[in-house]
Order: structure tokens, then sequence, then C-alpha cells
């Protein structure tokens, strides 16, 4: 199938906070989800941007991921993130490095 296709008919990813039958969420209406995705977008650029890498919606259903020179990555869900920083950056991203955990905590 083409990309756009892919796009337009992709569900939820489980890690989107959307009201479903039997799940607990507090992100019942729209604004609600808008809200904890843009929270979630701010704390994913406060961590990219030690790559100098910038994290953006796409129509609410993708990311785009982008660097200073232009380049980019595509992707459904916020689960590729951090492979597809590494990628985009020429090395790998580990979040939960401890040295990348101190350098963070020492910018606070």
């Amino acid at each position: 199938m083409c990309s756009l296709c892919g796009v337009l008919g992709c569900d939820d990813h489980w890690t989107s906070a959307v009201a479903r039958p039997g799940v607990y969420t507090r992100n019942t209406d729209r604004i609600a989800r808008r809200r904890e995705a843009a929270r979630r977008l701010a704390v994913a650029n406060a961590l990219l941007s030690t790559r100098r890498l910038r994290l953006s919606e796409w129509q609410g259903r993708s990311y785009v991921l982008a660097s200073p020179t232009g380049n980019t990555r595509i992707f459904d869900a916020l689960s590729h993130l951090w492979s597809e920083a590494g990628a985009l950056a020429g090395r790998p991203f580990d979040p939960l490095d401890p040295d990348f955990i101190a350098s963070i905590e020492a910018i606070r």
C-alpha cells in the first residue's frame, strides 16, 4: 500500500490516551487528549534538543522528526521515537542511559 493509505488507515496506537471500552483514561474528551499530546511533545523535545532534533505532530496521526539540516523521519507512534532519533542523529539514542540522564539533570 502507498504511504498515504497507511497514514489514513492506521488506528490509534496503544500509547495514545484515547478512551476505549474497558480502559481507564482521564482523557475522555478531544481537548484533554490534545493537551496530553502537547505535553508528550514538550517532554520529547526537551530530551531531543540535546541532539539538536525537533519532533512535531502531523495531523494528529503521525510524528515528524527533523534535524537542523532538514533531514526528516516520519513514523506513526512514539514507541518508534528513540530508534528514529538514533538513525537521524547517526548514533544510538538511549534516554535511559545514566550519562544522558546526568547531563539532563545538570541542565535543570
